[in-house]
């Protein structure tokens, strides 16, 4: 069929036509910003779950949410080696901005303040301008400590949202990320927001280990925010993904086509929109039958195996890639059969050892490196798993 016309949509937080299976969270954040607008106690959010099961596309549309709602809104995400302040010195720039209020440049020359503090050297570091043209306000969110200034820099920007009438929500993509400092600073502001009850929201998105990050800052965070897991799609919401943006354009699938695209997706999201792009344009017309899927599934492997998986795989040393294939091995030999799709949750530490014949001390280098890679993730002590989904299945398949 016509190539321009492809409706489906792979890529990394790209919105797929048919945004299914997340009506219910979309409608819980709907009421919490009306809880907010209104003054009532409500928790911040945080989303986790696997790559490529549309963590940042919920991300982005709750924001287009907070848009709506007429709400001053900002983005970062979190990388291991940036520090907190500059970042979401921006994300909150917009959001003021956004916002309009006439009284707004105290504020900006708080967010001012807050961006430039350099605390390696306890001095505001001139050369930086983050593109706010109030001076910097003196004695407010620039101590230095981040916990302290994080704090009355938010107190500051919901003081301004109160007084305006609306609110604030901050976007934080990969949240897993952030520094420990700066888990335990965020922890703590939300914490004084919804003792004030303040029009301030952060949204965070992260790997499924966020819980544990969050807890290991703060004891408190299991009741700071609300947590909201990201999963596959049922059978009926993969459907509607494949379905609804087809019959729009005039397509139409046979039932059995549905079927084998679910038993080759495992209704992950990116798999979905993977398939349904390779099976389009290797269908003749409309219905699109089994057969059409079955033609097209090795040019969605070969996409997955390069832009999914391979890219992945291919940030790793050769001692990372063995752990890697050692977890992969491990997994069946663990688990075998237990989890759908063949895909078990985690693998112990020890039992990957094991399998290397090795001691356990000796793979922490190559263990702690995947982790900070973000390639796996630990749920629980001693215990370890692939953040993303079907690498496990990549990599026996590809094996020697």
């Amino acid at each position: 069929m016509d190539p321009v016309r492809n409706p489906y949509a792979p890529g990394a937080g790209q919105r797929p036509p048919e945004l299914a299976g997340r009506d219910e969270q979309l409608a819980a954040f709907d009421v919490t910003l009306e809880r907010v607008a209104h003054g009532r106690p409500e928790r911040s959010v945080v989303l986790t779950g696997l790559r490529g099961v549309g963590k940042t596309v919920l991300l982005n549309a709750q924001r287009s949410a907070a848009v709506r709602a007429d709400w001053g809104t900002g983005k970062l995400e979190a990388r291991p080696d940036q520090p907190l302040r500059r970042p979401l010195a921006s994300a909150l720039h917009m959001a003021i901005r956004e916002l309009g209020h006439p009284q707004s440049d105290d504020v900006l020359g708080t967010v001012k303040a807050f961006a430039a503090r350099d605390v390696g050297s306890g001095r505001m570091r001139d050369r930086w301008n983050p593109g706010i043209d109030v001076p910097a306000t003196t004695g407010r969110a620039d101590s230095g400590d981040m916990e302290i200034d994080l704090v009355e820099l938010l107190t500051d920007v919901g003081g301004l949202a109160a007084d305006v009438g609306r609110g604030v929500a901050i976007f934080v993509d990969e949240m897993q990320d952030l520094r420990p400092e700066d888990v335990s600073a965020l922890c703590a502001a939300c914490h004084e927001l919804s003792q004030n009850r303040l029009p301030v929201v952060v949204v965070g998105a992260g790997l499924p280990h966020l819980p544990a990050v969050l807890s290991a800052s703060k004891s408190y965070s299991e009741r700071l925010f609300r947590y909201s897991r990201v999963d596959r799609l049922d059978r009926e919401a993969a459907d509607r993904a494949l379905v609804s943006p087809a019959h729009d354009e005039g397509v139409e699938f046979t039932p059995g086509a549905l079927a084998e695209m679910y038993a080759a997706t495992a209704g992950y999201p990116y798999f979905v929109q993977a398939y349904g792009k390779a099976v389009w344009d290797a269908a003749a017309g409309s219905p699109i039958t089994v057969d059409d899927v079955r033609v097209a599934a090795p040019e969605a492997e070969e996409e997955l195996g390069v832009g999914f998986f391979g890219s992945r795989f291919e940030r790793a040393t050769p001692a990372e890639r063995e752990y890697l294939r050692a977890m992969a091995e491990t997994a069946v030999a663990d688990r075998a059969g237990e989890v759908e799709a063949g895909e078990p949750d985690s693998v112990p530490t020890a039992a990957v050892a094991a399998h290397l014949d090795r001691k356990p001390q000796s793979l922490s280098p190559a263990r702690d490196a995947l982790l900070k890679k973000g390639l796996i993730y630990s749920g629980e002590r001693g215990r370890i798993a692939f953040t993303v989904p079907h690498f496990g299945r990549y990599l026996r398949a590809t094996a020697g």
